[in-house]
């Protein structure tokens, strides 16, 4: 990618293969690797990456609408794809990551679309922005750490080099943190228990560690349990990046249900739907949903690349209206299109199921209602 051209020109070369592999991924619940292959062929597999290690040097504007544009094309990919945006555009912004781990993994994303991704979820914790310690442990031995623990939704599991653990010190007092675990290491088990209604091919398995050893260096920002505080540079990351993949599945359905209302004639109007005044109207619900979305991720992105980010609470609460506004869309799309909505043979059926799962990422409304409500109320009442 050249600085005298479109950043994400590359995008509608590949794009298309990806699409069309997107049905077979979805089908069989494989992990979308040769599409994943395909970008990072076309240099987007480190467009997070600093310039510096060979990457693309993004903002989160520019990830945020190549996430969408690939959400529109495979959800699954996309999802893969914002991870390592997320964690890589972290990784340059943080100081508690030793720089040879740093200059390793943008360099490896760089040269060989290596994947990273934070895997945090735990059977009996859910999530941990719920609170809660996590039950993977990591204990001391004399070369460095060993971890022990059960995760789930382990996303893109199958394509992933780094993991990103979180996991609890076995310690007197114990620290929680980070701990970087080679995808490959001796006692890394997937156990293949991804079966969900959308987002067939994200791969979203469980992980199994079995006293994985790591060097001493790979543990990362251990810290007493509520010490931490939250980045709100990521948070709004996460609040737009998220939402992108959703947003391009949205835009997919759109695209679909526009072209079928301008070609459906059926027998008794004697012209296409799309000539329809409620149609219209319909159609125009569809537009103000995926435009609202498309200013609030811009304006979002522009302040945090600007170094004004909002306030988690205020990032979480948006990223709620962006979700609830990409699901409304695609709802509204299926409607207009009847049976042929629910019918296999169409995409808008996989579309409808994909953007189900937008719901259900941390924070979810209900989490970040509360906060902005908290947050409200203090305010005024102090």
């Amino acid at each position: 990618m050249t600085a005298d051209r479109d950043p994400l020109a590359g995008l509608g070369a590949v794009l298309p293969a990806i699409a069309a592999a997107a049905p077979w991924h979805d089908r069989d619940g494989t992990v979308p690797r040769d599409s994943l292959a395909l970008l990072h062929q076309a240099g987007f597999a480190a467009l997070t990456v600093p310039a510096a290690l060979g990457g693309g040097g993004a903002g989160l504007r520019l990830a945020a609408e190549a996430i969408a544009r690939i959400g529109a094309a495979c959800p699954a990919t996309a999802l893969i794809l914002a991870m390592q945006y997320l964690k890589q555009a972290a990784l340059a912004r943080s100081p508690a990551w030793p720089e040879p781990l740093k200059r390793q993994l943008g360099r490896e994303a760089v040269e060989e679309g290596a994947l990273v991704n934070a895997i945090r979820v735990e059977p009996e914790l859910g999530s941990p922005t719920r609170g809660g310690l996590p039950a993977t442990t990591a204990r001391r031995s004399a070369g460095g750490w060993v971890i022990s623990g059960r995760k789930r939704y382990a996303t893109g599991i199958g394509a992933l080099r780094w993991l990103e653990v979180f996991a609890r010190t076995e310690e007197a007092a114990p620290r929680i943190g980070s701990f970087l675990v080679p995808a490959g290491a001796p006692g890394v088990t997937v156990v293949e228990s991804w079966n969900h209604l959308g987002l067939r091919g994200s791969g979203s398995h469980d992980l199994v560690l079995e006293a994985v050893e790591i060097p001493a260096d790979h543990a990362i920002g251990l810290a007493p349990p509520g010490g931490a505080t939250l980045d709100p540079v990521q948070a709004v990351w996460n609040g737009v990046l998220v939402p992108a993949v959703y947003t391009g599945i949205a835009r997919a359905a759109r695209d679909w249900v526009v072209q079928f209302l301008r070609s459906r004639v059926p027998s008794g109007l004697g012209a296409p739907l799309a000539t329809l005044p409620r149609m219209q109207e319909a159609v125009g619900r569809i537009e103000a949903l995926l435009a609202a979305n498309a200013r609030i991720m811009e304006a979002l992105a522009l302040a945090t690349d600007a170094g004004t980010p909002p306030a988690p609470a205020e990032a979480a609460a948006l990223q709620a209206v962006l979700v609830e506004n990409a699901v409304r869309a695609v709802e509204g799309a299926t409607l207009l299109a009847g049976n042929h909505a629910h019918d296999r043979a169409f995409p808008l059926e996989r579309h409808w199921r994909d953007v189900q799962c937008a719901r259900i990422h941390a924070p979810t409304a209900d989490a970040a209602h509360l906060a902005a409500g908290r947050a409200a109320l203090a305010e005024t009442a102090a």
